[in-house]
């Protein structure tokens, strides 16, 4: 069937099924913004837009007089930049997809975009087409590629008019924003468009609904891509292929649609900042529990790394994302292409959390019992009930429990490298 360019159609679609097998994907913020990695990739819109003294401060205290921020984009230069390596950072995180940022809010483009003039990276700065070199490497290894697109830039003068006429022009989006979408399908022809800045101004003012019909009907990746739902200012949660709803969102219960949460290593930003420390940034434990209650929840996981403006991943994010892959390499069958299961979380407690394939259960459990009996009150048992462990060899011993469910009893393994880390799984078999 056609899609039309209207919300009814377009939400119809059926999702591409490769998404929600995914699971797991790594986000990366990267642009001008890494270039006085400080405050957060915000940082235009704090020092010009909002005037803050502290990033007035900043500036002046490291910066000639007069410096605008145009003067960072030589700077940004990308020398250590290795798509290759990066690429096999993230297949050894375990991410099934990786999201770079092709240009966000302050519009400088990570690609040659031929409305972007001398605001792209092959222009100035590192002279090098990002997105399609991660782009190759990527492909390369076999992991999906997404492109994020912020459809607004904060200080661009048509934007600004467009805004100025309460958005009954379109001068900004038929000049800049379109051309620029559909130049990135065109070039690069990625298997997801996480589309941002949406907040100002409706649907009718961005054209979002044209362009997605032309994307599912035309263009040459309609039958696998896939979008996330900031298209319009009341989109999100509403409308598009999968939802955001908004940043680093956590539902609570099962939500009836596809969804992805979003995290950021660094707590306080996305963007790289040198003055991080370690208190600011989530500790595997952390990733771990958000990796399985999104998951649980029905949802993907994409986590967030920002490179430095010489394109390294340094070392600090490079250690939670390895930490993160060694754990999905003992667990990762009670994640990838699971499914929610009829319970999500054992009577509410957050520290087991089940996900579930075909007739099987995983009940992944947070915190090791004291005693090396685990209470499950959920599974109903049968006599043909087999209880593994992921990452151990053979079957476990369970009884039923008094009330409802089973008592399992986990192998005494303490010390043992396997107990620190963050997370078990169990594997169900024979329960409803």
């Amino acid at each position: 069937p056609r899609y039309r360019p209207d919300w009814a159609s377009l939400d119809a679609r059926p999702l591409p099924a490769w998404f929600d097998r995914a699971k797991v994907g790594v986000f990366v913020h990267w642009g001008v913004f890494s270039v006085p990695a400080w405050g957060s990739e915000w940082f235009w819109w704090h020092w010009q837009g909002e005037h803050r003294a502290d990033y007035e401060r900043f500036v002046r205290l490291r910066y000639p007089p007069g410096t605008t921020y145009a003067d960072f984009a030589p700077r940004f230069t990308a020398h250590d930049f290795q798509p290759r390596e990066w690429a096999q950072l993230f297949q050894r995180a375990g991410a099934r997809y990786v999201v770079l940022t092709t240009k966000h809010h302050e519009g400088f483009t990570n690609w040659g975009s031929p409305v972007s003039w001398n605001w792209n990276s092959l222009d100035t700065g590192p002279h090098r087409d990002l997105v399609g070199e991660l782009g190759e490497a990527l492909r390369e290894s076999n992991i999906r590629y997404g492109l994020y697109h912020s459809l607004l830039e904060w200080f661009n003068p048509l934007y600004l008019a467009d805004k100025e006429s309460g958005f009954k022009t379109q001068n900004f989006v038929l000049k800049k924003t379109m051309p620029e979408l559909y130049d990135l399908v065109l070039k690069y022809k990625p298997d997801l468009i996480w589309s941002d800045g949406d907040w100002d101004a409706p649907d009718s003012y961005w054209n979002s609904t044209s362009f997605l019909a032309w994307l599912y009907n035309d263009s040459p990746v309609k039958d696998t891509v896939v979008v996330n739902d900031r298209w319009c200012n009341n989109c999100s949660c509403q409308h598009g292929g999968y939802y955001n709803c908004a940043d680093k969102y956590k539902p609570g219960t099962l939500p009836a649609h596809k969804w992805e949460m979003c995290s950021s290593i660094d707590k306080l930003s996305w963007g790289y900042r040198s003055t991080m420390n370690i208190a600011e940034l989530m500790d595997v434990a952390s990733i771990i529990e958000e990796l399985v209650q999104t998951v649980s929840f029905g949802g993907n996981y994409l986590l967030n790394v920002g490179p430095t403006k010489e394109g390294v991943i340094v070392p600090i994010f490079q250690e939670r994302l390895l930490a993160l892959g060694r754990w999905l390499d003992t667990n990762g069958e009670a994640i990838y292409e699971s499914k929610p299961w009829r319970v999500q979380m054992e009577n509410n407690t957050d520290t087991v959390w089940y996900t579930s394939k075909g007739p099987v259960v995983y009940a992944v459990f947070l915190i090791w019992p004291q005693d090396n009996v685990l209470e499950l009150s959920s599974p109903v048992p049968s006599p043909a009930t087999q209880v593994t462990m992921l990452g151990f060899a053979g079957t476990l011993k369970w009884q039923k429990a008094p009330g409802e469910g089973l008592l399992l009893t986990l192998p005494s393994m303490l010390p043992s490298p396997l107990l620190s880390q963050p997370g078990w799984a169990i594997k169900l078999e024979g329960v409803k």
